[in-house]
This record gives C-alpha cells, sequence and structure tokens, in this order.
C-alpha cells in the first residue's frame, strides 16, 4: 500500500492545505490519488453521495485528487458539542455521544478497526493515499491512544513529513522537539520537513535550515510563505486570521459567530465576491447595521441560542430584522429563528422548551435520527426555477407553527426551494431560514440572493449567468498546488 503521511508540530500547523496540494501535484503526476484521515475532530463536515458524513476538509481533499468524496477517507469524524462530549461518527454514520474520558475505553478498538478496514478499502481503489495526521504525533498524555498520527504512519511504512508553523514563532524547538520525543522508530518515518507560513527573505532563514538539517538529519524539503487565500478549514480558530475588508466590496454580511459554529465553509463562496465583505461577529460584538445577517450551523442550537440572549445578540437580530433588516438562518440557524426549540431528550444536553427568536413562526423538536443526504432542488425564491445543489446534515424536525383554525401561516411565509421542509421565507424576502448547506456554492442563485440586497442599497444588479463555485475553487486548488509545487521538493518523500 503506497501512502505518504503528513503530520504537524501543532495543530494549525498546515497539514490540510499540504495534502490538498500533494492531492493535486501527484494526480497530475499520473498517480490514482486518494486522501485519507483516520479521525478527525472538526464541526465542518460534508455528506457524500451514499449520506455518509465525513470532515469537509477531506471532502476538499477528494476533489483536489479528482475523485468522489467516500467515508473511507474520514472513517472516524468528531462533532464537539460542548462540555468536553463529542458526538462520534463512524464510517459516515452517527453511533453515538462520548466523553473525552471514556473515548478511549468505548471506541478505541473499534476505531482502530474501522482506520485498518477504510485503508484495505481505499488500497484497492487507489494506487497512493495522501493521509494526514492531526494536532501533534508527540503529545504524551494522548500518544496511547492516538489512531491517527503515527500509528497510522507506522500500520503504512509511510514515508511522513513534518510541517511546522513559522508565524507563531518557536520553529526549530518545535520541530527538535517533536522528533526528540517520538519513538525511534517513527521518527525514522520523517523524510522530509517543510516550514510554513514563512514572511521575509529564505536567505535569511537559511543558516537556521543549514542548522535543522544537521541537528536532525532529515532534510528541508520545503519553506512555504503566507499564502493568504481562502482556504476550507477545520475548526473554527481559522476564522480569527481572516481580515475580509474589501476596499471594492459593496455590501457587507455579518456572520454570527456563535460559540460552536459548524459549517462555515457554507460561506466560502460568498467570501470570494469581489463585491461582498463577510465579517465574523461574536455574539459579544455590536451587530451595527450590515446588508444582511447570517446565523450559521451550529452543533447545540439551544446552547448557543442562550448565549445570543444573555448577550443581548438576539435582541439585537429581532430589532434588526424588525426594522426590515435581511436576516438568513441555515440549519441550526434556522432552528434559532423559529418561535420554540425542544429537545426532550436532552440529546444536546440541554433538555427542556425553549424560546427562540421568533423571526419565523416554527417549532422545532432535537431528535436522536440524523438526516444527512445530498439535495438537488428547484429554487421558488429569489428567482424561479434556478436548479441548487447541498446537503443536509441536521438532528431535528422542524415544522412552521398552526394557527388557531389549524392552517399553516403560508401566506406570510412561502417555500424557498420545491421542497418546502428545507426552508421558507417570508413574503418581503427579508426573513430567510433553510435546512441547505452549500447554497451559496449555486452561482445563479448566490447572484440573485445577492442582487435583491444590492437593488435595496440602490446598485446595479450583478450577472447571474456564472459558474458554480466548484469552478471557482478547482481554479483556488490549481493555483495552490502550483504554488507549492514550486516551494517543496518531493523527490526525498517519492524516492
Amino acid at each position: 500500500m503506497k501512502a505518504i503521511m503528513v503530520v504537524g508540530t501543532t495543530s494549525h500547523a498546515g497539514k490540510s492545505m499540504l495534502v490538498t496540494a500533494l492531492c493535486r501535484m501527484l494526480s497530475r503526476r499520473g498517480w490514482r490519488v486518494a486522501p485519507f484521515k483516520g479521525q478527525n475532530m472538526a464541526l465542518n463536515a460534508y455528506v457524500s453521495a451514499t449520506g455518509a458524513e465525513i470532515g469537509y476538509a477531506q471532502a476538499v481533499q477528494a476533489w483536489a485528487a479528482g475523485v468522489t468524496p467516500q467515508a473511507e477517507m474520514n472513517p472516524i469524524l468528531l462533532k464537539p458539542q460542548g462540555d468536553q462530549t463529542s458526538q462520534v461518527i463512524l464510517k459516515g454514520r452517527a453511533v453515538g455521544h462520548t466523553t473525552a474520558e471514556n473515548y478511549y475505553s468505548q471506541y478505541f478498538e473499534v476505531g482502530w478497526q474501522a482506520i485498518q478496514e477504510s485503508l484495505a478499502r481505499l488500497s484497492q481503489e487507489f494506487g497512493l493515499l495522501i493521509c494526514e495526521g492531526a494536532g501533534s504525533p508527540a503529545e504524551i498524555n494522548l500518544k496511547h491512544r492516538d489512531l491517527t498520527n503515527m500509528r497510522v504512519a507506522m500500520h503504512l511504512q509511510a514515508p511522513t513529513i513534518l510541517i511546522a508553523d513559522i508565524d507563531r514563532g518557536g520553529v526549530f524547538a518545535h520541530i527538535v522537539g517533536t522528533l526528540e520525543l517520538l519513538e525511534p522508530e517513527e521518527r525514522a518515518l520523517i523524510k522530509g520537513i517543510v516550514i510554513n507560513k514563512f514572511r521575509g527573505q529564505r536567505s535569511i532563514l537559511q543558516p537556521g535550515i543549514d542548522w535543522l538539517q544537521e541537528r536532525t538529519g532529515i532534510p528541508v524539503i520545503g519553506v512555504i510563505p503566507w499564502i493568504d487565500e481562502a482556504f476550507p478549514a477545520e475548526d473554527s480558530l481559522s476564522l480569527l486570521e481572516r481580515h475580509p475588508v474589501k476596499s471594492n466590496a459593496d455590501l457587507t454580511i455579518a456572520v454570527i459567530r456563535l460559540p460552536r459554529i459548524s459549517n462555515f465553509t457554507d460561506f466560502d463562496a460568498l467570501e470570494a465576491e469581489d463585491s461582498v465583505t463577510v465579517k465574523y461577529l461574536s455574539p459579544k460584538d455590536p451587530l451595527g447595521y450590515p446588508d444582511a445577517v447570517i446565523l450559521p450551523g451550529t452543533k447545540t442550537t439551544i446552547a448557543d441560542l442562550l448565549i445570543l440572549q444573555r448577550t443581548g445578540m438576539a435582541e439585537a437580530i429581532q430589532s434588526y430584522a424588525g426594522a426590515g433588516g435581511t436576516v438568513l438562518g441555515i440549519c441550526g440557524g434556522f432552528q434559532l429563528m423559529g418561535q420554540m426549540l425542544a429537545d426532550p431528550e436532552g440529546i444536546e444536553g440541554q433538555e427542556g422548551r425553549y424560546q427562540g427568536l421568533g423571526l419565523i413562526p416554527l417549532r422545532t423538536v432535537i431528535t436522536a435520527q440524523k438526516v444527512a443526504r445530498q439535495r438537488t432542488v428547484s429554487s421558488k425564491f429569489p428567482q424561479e426555477g434556478l436548479p441548487v445543489v447541498g446537503y443536509e446534515i441536521h438532528q431535528g424536525r422542524t415544522q412552521l407553527v398552526t394557527t388557531a383554525e389549524g392552517e399553516a401561516p403560508t401566506q406570510s411565509f412561502l417555500p424557498i426551494f420545491d421542497d418546502r421542509s428545507l426552508g421558507v421565507v417570508d413574503d418581503s424576502q427579508s426573513v430567510w431560514g433553510t435546512y441547505l448547506h452549500g447554497m451559496f456554492d449555486n452561482g445563479p442563485w448566490r447572484r440573485a440572493w445577492l442582487n435583491r440586497l444590492r437593488q435595496q442599497r440602490g446598485l446595479t444588479s450583478l450577472p447571474t449567468g456564472i459558474a458554480n463555485y466548484r469552478d471557482q475553487r478547482d481554479a483556488m486548488l490549481d493555483t495552490l498546488a502550483k504554488t507549492i509545487e514550486s516551494y517543496v521538493d518531493l523527490d526525498p518523500i517519492l524516492s
């Protein structure tokens, strides 16, 4: 089984980016490539064609390799939901919840079995696996139950790249310390070192590189500069590094950065619009007067609702909507906008009934059964007949609240798509709520939605006859691969 492993000295060192670039680079060289991450902890998820839930980063890596995302590429996905508790997704299906303390005893053996089975399955279809680690491979307190770093590398006997983030400082200590803490047989697999996020002249760094290579006996195969390009991230820490202000932007869209925000990859397509500034606001920040407010997905809807209410953001959004502002809720954000949320079984950890923002006459009940599926629908708003492709991931059943006469208030809220269960919009097209992730990836629909905001500002409409975001993303992946290839020498790894 041919494989390359990428591990990092820290979280957020650039592992996902490098694996993505390698998938595109090596697929171009004629390899039949697949990405792999044994265990991922992330709230950004994607649903495969078979309804399997995997980390969104692994889906992007699959697209970079030119193949279809599948469950085996990320056999274990942990979705944190607060209080050191996570939902466990095994081979694409939710199988339960566990605490950090109990995870090792409950899921280690079954998890390692799933990883080995997935690797075997992928090896039958692909000629080369590009594997990604998680966090650091040298966490002493966690190594005995680490399912995704050197255990996988040892199992595959994969030549391994160690990548480090120089921007946070201490890069040489991070690299040397990581190598010192590996077992000798693990260290022997490290065939190359990559320094990432470098800002400056290579000549100034060269003495340190020379020292590092002499000290470790491992070649530094690349120094990657800071790449100021939006890239799908695994956790919300990356949102703190984004600098969204654009001098030529006409619209500002505020996304509320909920404490347990999920699937914020929904907004990558919006961020790629030159005329749009996407601004992420903490619930403690002043709302201001954006052109639209988006309530994103969240892993724990009720807990985040209580945060909005406690910080005053809930009242600010209600006042904004009452004044005619545009508010859009996606998935958990859709549930937040209703009149009532109930979790009778305490699935999210907050048992009981709670009053929502009251922007849409909805009642949502959190249920154990998860909906995870791809969808292809046709729009009714903001423009009728546009094809829209996306996916659902949610636990909860939502319905419009009926009137005293038992009739749904359809005169005020209308379906956005030809499947009413996916969401509704009010008759002024100011209040939107949907369960469909990936809407903005559909270029014509995104532009039609933005044009309504532009019309309110007296701006001319943007053309809607454009390609979907996947084409733009593919071009970005090409650019990423070309950039990385110019700074990284793979010969020591491929040899």
